[in-house]
This record gives structure tokens, sequence and C-alpha cells, in this order.
């Protein structure tokens, strides 16, 4: 029997009050017809009793207070999956943008999601190459791991976000087994047609299932926006076999839709105005990356969010940092100088890099380089920190070799540009030929088998001799 609920007690912003509704549940998904014959869809937020929340993704603009009808579903929001869903464009609720027609779905999925058993998971291991050596070398992406980008208002990540998505591959196999689901929350419309562009230029938007949700969209939409992002990548990697790579893209612009959210519903709130349960509920989002036993499929993550004033302390960093397993943190001193991917690696992490990388999955030295690699540049640091204090002409001669290395290591291995692909093999060779440029007893994190295997001996002069071959005129 289908009962249709005349008339609303109360409307709020995007939120509407119901009285005497029975056989609800949280989450349900309702048909609310207007007088002119047009229907909105809603979904339950709050239950009291009898009385029902719901909030409306198109607004409650032209609402009756006592001619709308509102009709239960029976069922929570749900997005239509098919394979076919590869290489299409949707908007932040799940809905065709692309006028390729709508999805004709292979089942129903609820955009929810089902917690995995823990039981079920597999420890994430093998990674995902991206071309760029600061994170191939030193926080290794693992497969089925979070892993996500610190940024700044204003910086490249939306750069580094496009490079990512148009180099990544797995390390085995031939690809077809890889795809990449894409969500921007709260993006411009510039900025979106920019990362449409990218993808269509580059030829990767066929492995692509992009979700855009605009400024000007309503808040409801850019909460749903990972929901349906994630409800997406799972059906791809646990019914499909794929091997998925999820890029979100602004956490912060969801984490402010659902403060407002929390605030139009008069929630008590917490730290900087964001809801109590904004933990659990960057949890739910990122808890769903990971890999199945019985499954030959995996979802990773990677969340990219604005640090507010570039305050790594921030409710939105500080959480997300609890959750994750370790972050890529963008410094804004070195976008300053020109330098891309503006990554500063100090601060940056992976904490199952150790067991994806190695004899069998990069290489047999890859642990070791990245070892002295982040160890020489924190004495660079201590170096530069000297220096401003009495003067690099003051410094003895090992601090000034280590004032050089630093200069190298971010103009040639930080800084590579949007458009090189370089694999591992050549970052970690450009690792070790940075590594020469100090004396053999300063690498002390690598054992004497590994650095006499990939240490170059007289380095500086090699160079120069082959700096002097390549401008010598011709015969």
């Amino acid at each position: 029997m289908i009962i249709d609920y005349v008339g609303v007690k109360e409307i709020n912003g995007s939120l509407i009050v119901i009285d005497g509704v029975k056989d609800a549940f949280f989450d349900e998904v309702v048909d609310i017809r207007l007088d002119d014959g047009t229907v909105r869809k809603g979904r339950i937020v709050t239950m009291e009793g009898e009385r029902i929340v719901v909030q409306v993704f198109e607004g409650t603009r032209s609402i009756s207070l006592t001619n709308t009808r509102t009709r239960l579903t029976g069922h929570p929001m749900e997005m239509p999956m098919s394979p076919e869903i590869v290489g299409r464009v949707f908007n932040g609720s799940g809905e065709p943008i692309d006028g390729l027609g709508d999805v004709f779905p292979e089942k129903m999925c609820d955009i929810n999601g089902s917690p995995i058993n823990p039981v079920s998971r597999i420890y994430p291991q093998n990674y995902i190459n991206t071309g760029i050596s600061t994170i191939d070398t030193l926080m290794t992406l693992i497969r089925g791991q979070k892993l996500p980008i610190f940024s700044g208002s204003g910086m490249s990540h939306n750069e580094l976000a496009v490079q990512i998505v148009r180099q990544a591959k797995i390390a085995d196999g031939d690809g077809k087994d890889f795809v990449i689901v894409f969500a921007a929350m709260g993006v411009k419309n510039d900025v979106a047609d920019y990362f449409k562009k990218s993808f269509e230029e580059s030829g990767v938007l066929q492995r692509v299932v992009m979700f855009l949700n605009l400024a000007n969209d309503p808040i409801i939409e850019r909460i749903l926006t990972p929901k349906c992002a994630l409800a997406t990548a799972e059906y791809l990697a646990f019914e499909q076999n794929k091997h998925v790579l999820v890029i979100m893209t602004d956490m912060t612009s969801y984490a402010e839709a659902l403060r407002e959210f929390s605030t139009s519903k008069g929630e008590i709130p917490g730290r900087k105005g964001f809801p109590g349960y904004l933990y659990s509920d960057f949890a739910s989002l990122y808890e769903r990356a990971g890999m199945v036993k019985g499954k030959t499929g995996s979802v990773t993550q990677i969340p990219i969010l604005t640090m507010p004033n570039d305050d790594i302390t921030h409710p939105i960093p500080d959480l997300t940092g609890y959750i994750t397993e370790g972050q890529i943190v963008l410094d804004r001193g070195l976008q300053g100088q020109g330098i891309y991917p503006p990554v500063s690696v100090l601060p940056s992490l992976s904490r199952l890099m150790k067991d994806g990388i190695g004899k069998g999955f990069t290489r047999e030295d890859h642990q070791a380089l990245a070892n002295q690699l982040f160890a020489s540049y924190a004495k660079v640091m201590d170096a530069r920190s000297l220096s401003s204090v009495i003067g690099e002409e003051e410094l003895s001669a090992i601090d000034k070799k280590y004032i050089k290395f630093g200069k190298l290591f971010e103009d040639k291995f930080v800084n590579q540009g949007p458009k090189a692909n370089r694999t591992i093999e050549q970052s970690l060779d450009l690792g070790w030929e940075l590594l020469s440029h100090l004396p053999k007893n300063e690498l002390d994190r690598v054992d004497d088998e590994t650095l006499n295997a990939h240490y170059i001996e007289n380095i500086e002069e090699k160079e120069a001799a082959q700096s002097e071959s390549e401008t010598a005129p011709q015969e």
C-alpha cells in the first residue's frame, strides 16, 4: 500500500519536518510532490518517534506547508551500477551529465556501502606507480591503502591530481584491470572544465569514472559525492575485479558542507564549529579502502584536502591523519621557488610502504635508499638552519656539501614537472646519483654491500667531463 503524507510541519533551509510518519528508517529516500506536479528527492536525516526531518536535494523553494505530498520509497539512496559506467561523467548525486543518456543498471547499490569485515581484510601489499619520484620512492602508494594529500588554498594540488590520474598504473598486469574514480567536490566551473579537458586530451577518460559537484550545487549533493564515488569503486573492485584508485578533492569542501548541514539541524558544534561526529564521518569514508579475501580487486584512496591557513593541526587534516596510513604534505615555500610537485619530504610518509617495496615489488635497494634520502635531507635542513645564523661561509666543509646536496635534491629529484613520468628504476637511480655527491662515509643508513653496488665514485668529475663533451664544438 502506497501512503502519501500530506502537508509539512516546518521548513528550515533545505530541511522539512513531517509529523505522523510510520515505518520510516534513517537515510531512506523520499519523493516530494509539489503543487505543480514536479517531484523532488530527499532523504531522512533525523527521526524522533513519528516525526522525521527530510533534507531536500533540490532545495525547499516553492514547497507548500499544506499541499506538499511526501511518499516513502522504502530504500536508501542508491546508484545504478554497470560495467559501462567507466568513462562516464556524473554529478555529485550520481546522475549522468555527459549527454550519453542514463545508465542501464546491472544492479542498484546503496551508496553507504557495507562495512568490510576486519577478519576478511587482506593486508595491503604491492604498490601503485604514479610516475612521481618523491611519491614512488619516499612515500610509496600501496594497493589498498588510504594516503591523503595535505595541500593549501591556491597550491598545485589540482595539477598533481590530474598528473596522478594520467600516469598511475599498477606494477603488474597490462592495465586493463586498473580504473580510477575521480570525485571533485565544491569546485568552480573552470576547475571542473580543467579536469574534464585534461582527462580527455590525455586519453585517460576511458578508464576514469568522474563525479563533479560544483560550488553552486546544493550542499546535500556535496555530502553525497564521496559516497557515490566509493560505492562505484566498491562495485568495480569487488564485483568486477578491478584495481580502483579513488581520488577525492577537496575533502575540506565536504567537511564544510557537513558543518553547514549540522548547523541547520541545530546540532551542538565541536572544534571550529564542525560537528562532533566529524571523525566517525571521515572514518566511514576512508575505511572503505582495502582488499578483501576471495576478491582480486582493491580500493585505494587518495583524499586531497586544503588545510585552512596551512594549519596542519586544523580538525580536518588532524582527524584525517588519525584515520589514514600516512600523508603527502605540499609545501608553499617549495611552490614559491617554482618546484613542482612541491612535496615536503620530511613531514610526509607512507606507513604501509615497507611491506610493498623491495625485492619482488620494486627493487631490493629501495628501502635503504629511501632511509638514506630522508636522513640526508634532514641534515640539509639542519645545515640550512645553522647557515641562517652564522652565514654559509662559516659552515664546515661537510655542511656545505649537504647544502649543495639539498639544492640538487630539490631541483632534480623533487622537481620534475607536470609532464614527466618516471619509472621506479629511473627514480631509484636518480636517488643514488644524488647521494653520490655526499662522502661515502656519510651514508650510514645503507649496508656496505648495497652502497658499493650503487654508489658512484667521483661523480662530480664525471659530470664535469660529460658536460664538457656535450658543449665541445663538433668537428
